[in-house]
């Protein structure tokens, strides 16, 4: 066990996701210091415990008790392999996914090697027990690719949209996790007598005794109490009581774990979040250095030197990220918009373009394509936009008053005066959408609405001075249509 907590602990990404959590739910700071010694600490141990483990393997086999070659050969393999998805795989999900995979085969290479030597030997197995483990390349093969399948849960959870099968998967992820640690706490207990003797088996060891005063079940239950009860507790108060800012928290794991890319990327898009541009660059840049393929840290650095009006140096960040991955939708989004904004509209037009043909139905891109045809001009096409983006989201109010603004722009009044009601109807406190409606009946000689309409968006906003002309406009208007009832 030392040598997959050991793994973990020394993985630059394994151990800023734990300090992480950690901090998520409250708990204290950890100096880089003590961080450290615990490391070396760890490492010391996982040493001097396979000091022991091989003397004690070199004693066994000098006696004649050799041990298993295939429980040798699991246990070097297991733990190199724990090695490999922590400190080789950058993404957890991946790493979780392998490891899950080639740890199921593990155990149910076990299970079909027991099953297989009793189909052999007893002759009393027959039916379904026998067809499953008879001798065969397809079933192997099958049952292979139902473990992969099984591994894999946890990778395909993380990456499903749809809420309810995502629930399914969580589901089924941690019920079987917890199955496995209960089938794990079982196989560990199979050498106590009363284990084996429930089994009908003879013999076994003396059950586990805390002191001769304490069962077996009294210890175990300390256990938990001590490595999970305890613990958790302690981060539950502190996290409902002591919460720490996302800003804070990322410092505190970079300044523990300053090796890495990952730690500074996170650190740089808490600080983004915050307006805090510079110093967002900075540790986008550190990250780059451990991680210069990283195309999405490219992306995330282009927005904030974008943000700084740095557009030259945002230009080749983009470059490189879409070199990384051409075909990723919200790069080219990016990249066009940047593009817009240094005047390169040709080519900021076939990256819309590009990014609306790699995801067709994203409200993003299509609505964003609308804003640069506006920007050139292009009203037909801006429409036939903004049309497709209520198509894909028909509750969206700011593509509702965009539709109707251009459509009163071409004098179709009845349609805009539709579009502004539905706005409204999405958002009922969208200011300009009273005052444009205003406009819309004014326009044509419903006076009456259009100072109900004024009225309403000086309501919502009394220093909203365009819609204060606009109400002047419709009682002098008013007046002159009917000046006696005024007088």
């Amino acid at each position: 066990m030392i040598w997959f907590a050991t793994a973990v602990a020394l993985s630059p990404y394994r151990l800023s996701d734990t300090l992480d959590t950690y901090y998520m739910c409250g708990g204290p700071f950890i100096p880089p210091s003590v961080v450290q010694l615990g490391q070396g600490l760890i490492l010391l141990l996982a040493v001097a415990v396979s000091g022991l483990f091989v003397a004690h393997f070199c004693r066994l086999w000098i006696i004649g008790k050799r041990p298993n070659p295939v429980k040798v050969a699991l246990l070097i393999t297991s733990i190199a392999f724990w090695w490999y998805c922590n400190n080789l795989v950058a993404n957890i999900l991946v790493g979780i996914a392998l490891f899950e995979v080639f740890h199921d085969v593990q155990y149910l290479s076990l299970v079909w090697i027991y099953n297989r030597s009793r189909v052999e030997k007893d002759s009393n197995i027959g039916g379904f027990m026998r067809f499953v483990f008879r001798r065969s390349g397809s079933l192997m093969g099958l049952y292979v690719g139902l473990v992969l399948a099984y591994g894999s849960v946890s990778y395909i959870n993380a990456h499903i949209g749809m809420d309810t099968i995502k629930r399914i998967l969580t589901g089924v992820v941690t019920a079987s996790t917890l199955l496995h640690f209960y089938y794990d706490g079982f196989i560990w207990k199979v050498r106590e007598r009363s284990t084996r003797q429930s089994l009908g088996l003879a013999g076994g060891t003396a059950d586990v005794m805390l002191g001769g005063v304490f069962p077996s079940w009294a210890w175990h239950g300390l256990k938990w109490v001590g490595v999970f009860v305890l613990p958790l507790g302690a981060l539950w108060f502190w996290q409902i009581h002591l919460a720490i800012p996302e800003v804070q928290r990322q410092a505190w794991v970079v300044a523990d774990v300053p090796i890495g890319a990952r730690p500074h990327f996170e650190y740089g898009s808490a600080l983004q979040k915050e307006g805090r541009l510079e110093e967002a660059v900075e540790q986008y840049k550190i990250g780059l250095q451990f991680n210069p393929k990283d195309a999405k840290a490219h992306t995330s650095l282009a927005v904030a030197l974008t943000g700084q009006a740095k557009f030259d140096a945002a230009v080749p960040h983009m470059e490189t990220a879409l070199r990384l991955e051409p075909n990723n939708p919200d790069f080219h989004l990016v990249y066009a918009t940047l593009l817009q904004r240094i005047g390169h509209n040709d080519e900021a037009a076939l990256h819309f373009e590009t990014a609306i043909r790699f995801k067709p139905d994203s409200v993003e891109a299509h609505y964003s394509y609308a804003a640069f045809l506006a920007g050139l001009g292009k009203n037909d096409e801006y429409i036939s936009e903004l049309r497709r983006v209520l198509q894909l989201r028909p509750d969206y109010p700011y593509a509702e008053l965009r539709l109707a603004d251009a459509l009163f722009a071409n004098g179709n009044l009845k349609e805009a005066e539709g579009h502004y009601l539905a706005a409204l109807r999405a958002d009922p406190k969208l200011t300009v959408a009273y005052n444009s409606l205003g406009k819309v009946y004014l326009s044509q000689g419903q006076i009456s609405q259009a100072m109900i309409q004024f009225s309403e968006a000086l309501r919502l906003n009394p220093e909203y001075k365009e819609a204060e002309e606009n109400l002047r406009i419709a009682k002098g208007a008013d007046d002159q249509v009917f000046p006696a009832a005024h007088r």
